[in-house]
């Protein structure tokens, strides 16, 4: 094991996968000259050449289709967006293309495509830099959404996410890229659609996933002083979700709290409270609390950032509300 960080774990997955696999090659905005947007893809140009690490226009729609069109063809494209809110301008291609191919051909074709780039709030980026995609794309059949929130499994899953023949979301974020963490030196792998108990607890389960995971760590120390004992999920997958963990979990803890960055209406918490809502109904000893970010579009600020996105003072005010009575 050797200690890296989350920027250097998706850079050896792509560099891998480009050395294993000639099918693959990577496009987008500055991923070859510049070396990526944020350093990705550094010294991939010199090693692979401009016919695998491929830069193109300001043109998300455009290199979108190519990137589908090559995957149609048995290729396996890795498309990089800037931000993932610039995939808006692909939403066609990606949802009437990529995503419903494989079922409008009656299985004849596979969209075997990686979306992947910084997703959600960074540092004083603004609303126009800062959505989070997850509910929209995993809104939809015909894809996999990931948002890991360490180097070992950002490394593990964006491999596996190259190699399925699904069009797969790697969502990424900005703040995570200096985080560091233990990385075997060989291969190893983690499954798709399987959450992570980071933590075992017995009073309270506390789910959640990418950035907000490291929000949520940040709290566990103060309730195990207080003698409250919490299991953190890091659901790692979106969709598929892994429904068996968080409901064995609950199940288990009889209390709930949800966290993710991005908005709360038809979100995934929205979803998550649903599958307990259906599954552990008759184990809850108290209505399941979520936190998400505030309901309007992320401002510049950087106080009203701090407030608008979910923080470890509202995980806490949650939590205590949901645990009221167990102090």
């Amino acid at each position: 094991m050797r200690e890296i960080t989350v920027r250097d774990a998706i850079r050896e997955a792509i560099d891998e996968e480009l050395h294993r696999d000639d099918d693959v090659f990577i496009l987008g905005e500055e991923v070859a000259e510049y070396n990526g947007a944020y350093k990705i893809t550094k010294g991939m140009l010199d090693k692979y050449g401009p016919r695998r690490v491929i830069d193109t226009p300001i043109a998300e729609g455009g290199f979108t289709g190519i990137a589908v069109g090559a995957a149609l063809t048995g290729l396996r494209p890795i498309v990089e967006y800037m931000s993932f809110n610039f995939s808006f301008v692909a939403f066609d291609q990606i949802v009437n293309n990529a995503m419903k191919m494989h079922y409008m051909s009656g299985g004849r074709f596979t969209v075997p495509i990686v979306f992947r780039g910084p997703n959600g709030a960074a540092a004083r980026v603004s609303c126009q830099h800062s959505h989070n995609v997850e509910p929209l794309y995993a809104h939809l059949p015909g894809c996999i959404v990931i948002a890991p929130s360490t180097p070992y499994d950002s490394k593990a899953l964006l491999k596996a996410a190259i190699r399925n023949n699904n069009p797969v979301f790697f969502l990424e974020n900005e703040m995570l890229y200096n985080v560091k963490g233990e990385v075997p030196e060989g291969e190893y792998s983690v499954e798709i659609g399987k959450a992570k108990i980071v933590s075992e607890g017995t009073h309270l389960t506390l789910i959640s996933y990418s950035r907000m995971l490291v929000f949520c760590s940040e709290v566990l120390d103060d309730y195990k002083k207080k003698g409250i004992s919490i299991e953190l999920i890091d659901l790692r997958t979106i969709k598929p979700l892994d429904v068996g963990t968080i409901v064995s979990s609950v199940k288990k803890t009889g209390r709930a709290v949800v966290v993710e960055e991005g908005h709360k209406f038809a979100g995934v918490s929205a979803e998550v409270i649903s599958i307990l809502q259906e599954f552990c109904f008759d184990h809850l000893d108290a209505p399941v609390e979520r936190v998400c970010q505030m309901e309007t579009p992320l401002p510049y600020a950087p106080p009203l950032e701090e407030e608008t996105i979910p923080n470890t003072k509202r995980i806490k005010a949650a939590i205590d509300k949901t645990i009221a009575g167990l102090l």
